[in-house]
């Protein structure tokens, strides 16, 4: 008989196949404290039940947990890890500490289907969804190293790594019930911000869903043809479509969209670009996050000249947008999404692109 996941199960699946066992459904709940509080990598680790129980735990389930493939620490504290997936997959995963906050970056796909343009990860073809499990390994790890580091809880969860976190819907929601929930690691999901390149019909779920994390959107540029060019994804998202589901997901959820723009030099830091990208912001109550954009090996965007971005900033700012701008972090390791993905040797070359 094949084993199941363990981590697969619902509470009450869990609670079912306890009572299939003999065993009280008291039972499952401890289960899941071992396994999404305690971290346990075995059932041997779960001293509190009785060795029979455990056995027939390892009789009838596994219980497998993502392990770090390779590091990277950068001198601004920064740490890139590849987790290795199994099969030779590896996904990324990022802390990133500022003065303020530390956060964990992790990712939702082995690899990605949308492949825009301006990311290594696009490089890498969709190898798989990852499981619940596998992502929550990502933010339990971080954590950690958090603490072993810099002696500092972590304190907020993006979901902007590798893969299109609305394209694995499921698992990624069931990842956030794990990461926010108790037993889990009682984090709250006002601390979590799933990032999405724009997949108009899930974001509107997310707000039938009636979803507690923040949400945001990869813009980048604020016109569609210029979108077109960079992210395939807009030809069957455009702005419009875009703008109609964000404006639905905020009356379902009261929750203000933030729009990430990468902005690079001499294709969308121009004056008429920030133009452009206010009025977008006019039809949605959001507001801006301008990120310097760390290139990738081979790529064809450079960073944008710090003067444009002040520039560019400013315009916003004039016309009442809220805008931060997140500066570049890793710059001495590969800090660009899929940059260590594709380089480590847990990639195999059939799987690179």
């Amino acid at each position: 008989m094949e084993r199941k996941d363990i981590r697969a199960l619902s509470p009450s699946e869990l609670q079912e196949a306890m009572l299939e066992l003999g065993e009280k459904p008291f039972r499952a709940k401890q289960v899941e404290e071992w396994i999404w509080t305690k971290g346990a990598g075995s059932f041997e680790e779960m001293s509190n039940l009785s060795k029979s129980l455990r056995e027939r735990l390892e009789e009838n389930f596994t219980l497998q947990r993502v392990a770090i493939a390779d590091q990277q620490h950068s001198e601004d504290g920064t740490i890139k890890c590849a987790f290795d997936v199994r099969a030779g997959q590896v996904v990324e995963g990022v802390l990133i500490p500022t003065s303020k906050r530390m956060t964990a970056c992790i990712s939702s796909q082995a690899g990605c289907s949308l492949a825009c343009k301006f990311c290594a990860t696009g490089r890498l073809k969709l190898l798989k969804n990852l499981s619940a499990g596998e992502i929550y390994d990502q933010v339990e790890m971080i954590r950690d190293m958090a603490m072993d580091h810099h002696q500092q809880h972590l304190t907020n969860i993006v979901y902007m790594g590798m893969g299109e976190p609305l394209l694995n819907y499921k698992e990624v929601l069931a990842s956030i019930d794990r990461i926010c929930g108790d037993p889990g690691l009682g984090m709250s999901p006002k601390r979590i911000t799933v990032s999405t390149a724009g997949i108009a019909k899930a974001i509107k779920r997310l707000g039938d869903d009636e979803v507690r994390f923040n949400l945001a959107l990869s813009l980048h540029a604020a016109n569609d043809e210029k979108r077109n060019r960079i992210m395939a994804i807009n030809e069957s998202n455009n702005l419009d479509a875009l703008a109609e589901a964000l404006q639905y997901f905020y009356s379902k959820t009261g929750t203000r969209v933030t729009f990430e723009y990468i902005i690079f030099k001499d294709f969308n830091d121009e004056l008429e670009d920030a133009r452009e990208l206010a009025a977008f912001c006019a039809r949605v109550p959001s507001k801006v996050n301008i990120i310097e954009y760390n290139p990738i090996d081979g790529g064809e965007f450079e960073q944008a000249d710090p003067e444009r971005v002040d520039a560019f900033v400013a315009l916003l700012e004039s016309r009442n947008v809220i805008v931060n701008v997140r500066r570049s972090r890793g710059k001495d390791i590969d800090a660009a999404c899929g940059q260590l993905a594709n380089k480590n040797s847990a990639a195999t070359p059939a799987f690179k692109t």
